[in-house]
C-alpha cells in the first residue's frame, strides 16, 4: 500500500477548514519559507499569475510547492492564471494628471505618455471603439468618452473624471466588442509552459462565451495534460452566457475587479450569488476573488467591511476565497492567511451553511445512480450525524457531487489517481488521500477506517459514510452506500 498520510499537526488541522483559500504568489511570497508558512496556515491553492513574472520564476515556485507538499504530506493545487486580453496603457510621465473636460489622445504603439497623450499596445483599439463609448482607466478610477477615432491608430477622448494616470494601468472598454481572442499569443505560450510544469488548473481570463472554454479544453487535451479549467467571469458577455460557461468549465472564478468595471458595480453582488448557486447545482467549484482583504497589502489587520465580505462569500457557499496583491506583493502575506482562516472557521460554525439539498436539474442518464448515491450519502450523514464521508474515486466526480451538497462532515477522498490530488484541493470540504490498494470492498473500507483513525480524523464511536463502486477493483461508477462505525 502506498498512501500519503499527513505527518505534521498543521497539515492535519487544515482538514478542519471546509472553505479553501487561494493565494497568489509574487515577490513577497516566492521564498520557500513564506510558501511553507502560507500552506501551514491554510492555503490550499497556489495561484501563478502569468500577467507578471518570468517562466523560470513560476517553474521554481512549482518545485518549491511540490517539495513542501512532500514534506508536510499535503496536496496543494497549482493554478496557472492566464493574462488574457488584458488591455493597458503604456509608460506615463510621473504626475501625468488628466483634467476634467480636457482631451486625451490614445495612440496605438509604444511611447511615454503625458497629460495629453497615452499609448496602448492593443493594435485594434482604434478599429474597435466607436464615438460615444466609454473608456475606463485604472480599474475605472478615471473615465473618458470617445470623441472620434481614425479607425487605425488614434482615438481622441474627453476626460469625464480625471486624476493621475500611472504607467501600465488597465484599460477597460465596457461597451466595446473587442476583437482579441480569449487566448492571445502570449497566453498560448504561457499555456504550453504551464502545462509542461504540471499545473492542476488553468485560469481562463476574460471569458466571453462557453466557446472560449471549449477551445481551451481542446488545447489542453491535445497537450495530453490532466489540467482542468477555471473560467473567470469578468465580462458582461460572460454574465449573459453564465449557464453555458458553468456547464463547459470545471470551475468558475468570480473576478470582481474587472467585473466591477465592465458591468455596473451594483450588479456584482447578485452576479456573485447567482454564479455560486449555478456552480453548486452543477457540482463545480466556485472561487470568489479580488479585493477581499486588500487593505492588508499594507496593514496588519483587515477592515471590518473586508471581514464581512469574506464571511458573506463563505455564507453564500463559495468553495474558495482568493487573495491577490495581499499575498503576492503585500507586507504581511502570512498574517493575511491567518486572518482569512480565522474568518472562515468562525463562519463555518454556523449551521445554516450546511446541507443545501441542491439536486441537479438535469442529470445525465449514465450518471443517474451515482448522483443519487452522492445526494443520499449527504442526507444520511445529516440524519445520523456522521463524522466523515469517504468516497473512492478515480475521476473525482463523486467528490465534487458530494461537496456540492455542503455536508456538515469532512469529505475524505481516496484515489489511486495522483493527477486529481491537487485538483481536489480547490473543492469545498475535501481532504484528498493517495490510495491504490484496491483488493476488495470490505478490505478497503477497513483499511480506510484505520488510516482515518491514525490521522485523528475520526475516533471511537464515530460513524462514517462510504461511497464506492462494487466491485471496487474495477473502479467503475459509484453504486454503493454503506455506514460503518469506529
Amino acid at each position: 500500500m502506498r498512501c500519503c498520510i499527513m505527518n505534521e499537526s498543521n497539515a492535519r488541522e487544515m482538514s478542519q477548514k471546509f472553505t479553501k483559500i487561494v493565494a497568489t504568489v509574487g515577490p513577497a511570497s516566492t521564498s520557500s519559507e513564506v510558501l511553507e508558512g502560507l500552506i501551514r496556515e491554510g492555503v490550499n491553492v497556489i495561484r501563478l499569475n502569468f500577467s507578471h513574472g518570468e517562466h523560470a520564476i513560476h517553474a521554481a515556485t512549482v518545485e518549491k510547492v511540490k517539495a513542501i507538499d512532500a514534506q508536510l504530506g499535503t496536496h496543494t493545487a497549482l493554478l496557472a492564471d492566464m493574462q488574457g486580453p488584458k488591455l493597458r496603457v503604456g509608460m506615463m510621465e510621473d504626475g501625468a494628471e488628466l483634467v476634467n473636460g480636457a482631451q486625451l489622445t490614445i495612440k496605438v504603439g509604444e511611447g511615454t505618455g503625458n497629460a495629453e497623450v497615452a499609448w496602448t499596445r492593443y493594435e485594434k483599439f482604434a478599429a474597435d471603439v466607436k464615438a460615444g463609448e466609454p473608456v475606463l482607466l485604472d480599474d475605472g478610477k478615471l473615465r473618458l468618452r470617445v470623441d472620434e477615432t481614425n479607425g487605425v491608430d488614434t482615438v481622441v477622448c474627453t476626460v469625464e473624471h480625471g486624476g493621475i494616470l500611472h504607467s501600465r494601468k488597465g484599460l477597460n472598454l465596457p461597451s466595446t466588442a473587442i476583437s482579441l481572442p480569449s487566448l492571445t499569443e502570449k497566453d498560448q505560450e504561457d499555456l504550453a509552459f504551464a502545462l509542461s510544469i504540471g499545473v492542476d488548473w488553468i485560469g481562463l481570463s476574460f471569458v466571453r462565451s462557453s466557446a472560449d472554454v471549449i477551445d481551451l479544453r481542446e488545447r489542453i487535451q491535445q497537450a495530453g495534460s490532466h489540467a482542468r479549467i477555471v473560467a473567470k467571469v469578468e465580462k458582461p458577455e460572460a454574465v449573459d452566457d453564465l449557464e453555458g460557461i458553468v456547464k463547459a468549465a470545471d470551475s468558475v472564478m468570480i473576478a470582481r475587479g474587472d467585473l466591477g468595471v465592465e458591468v455596473p458595480m451594483e450588479q456584482v453582488p447578485m452576479i456573485q450569488k447567482r454564479t455560486i448557486e449555478l456552480c453548486q447545482r452543477a457540482g463545480k467549484p466556485v472561487i470568489v476573488a479580488t479585493q477581499m482583504m486588500e487593505s492588508m497589502v499594507d496593514n496588519i489587520a483587515p477592515t471590518r467591511a473586508e471581514v464581512t465580505d469574506v464571511a458573506n462569500a463563505v455564507f453564500d457557499g463559495a468553495d474558495a476565497v482568493m487573495l491577490s496583491g495581499e499575498t503576492s506583493v503585500g507586507k504581511h502575506p502570512i498574517e493575511v492567511i491567518k486572518a482569512m482562516r480565522a474568518i472562515v472557521t468562525e463562519i463555518e460554525k454556523e449551521p445554516r451553511i450546511y446541507y443545501t439539498h441542491r439536486e441537479q436539474r438535469h442529470v445525465r442518464p449514465e450518471r443517474l445512480v451515482t448522483d443519487a448515491i452522492c445526494y443520499n450519502a449527504c442526507e444520511l450523514a445529516q440524519r445520523i450525524g456522521a463524522q466523515a464521508i469517504v468516497t473512492m474515486t478515480f475521476s473525482g466526480y463523486t467528490a465534487y457531487k458530494v461537496a456540492s451538497q455542503r455536508p456538515n462532515a469532512p469529505i475524505h477522498v481516496f484515489t489511486g489517481n495522483r493527477n486529481i490530488l491537487g485538483q481536489l484541493a480547490l473543492c469545498w470540504g475535501v481532504v484528498a488521500h493517495h490510495y491504490d490498494k484496491m483488493i476488495s470492498t470490505d478490505h478497503t473500507i477497513s483499511d480506510v477506517k484505520t488510516i482515518l483513525q491514525r490521522e485523528g480524523a475520526v475516533g471511537d464511536g464515530d460513524r462514517i459514510i462510504h461511497v464506492a463502486s462494487m466491485p471496487i477493483a474495477e473502479a467503475g461508477m459509484s453504486n454503493m452506500l454503506k455506514v460503518s462505525e469506529i
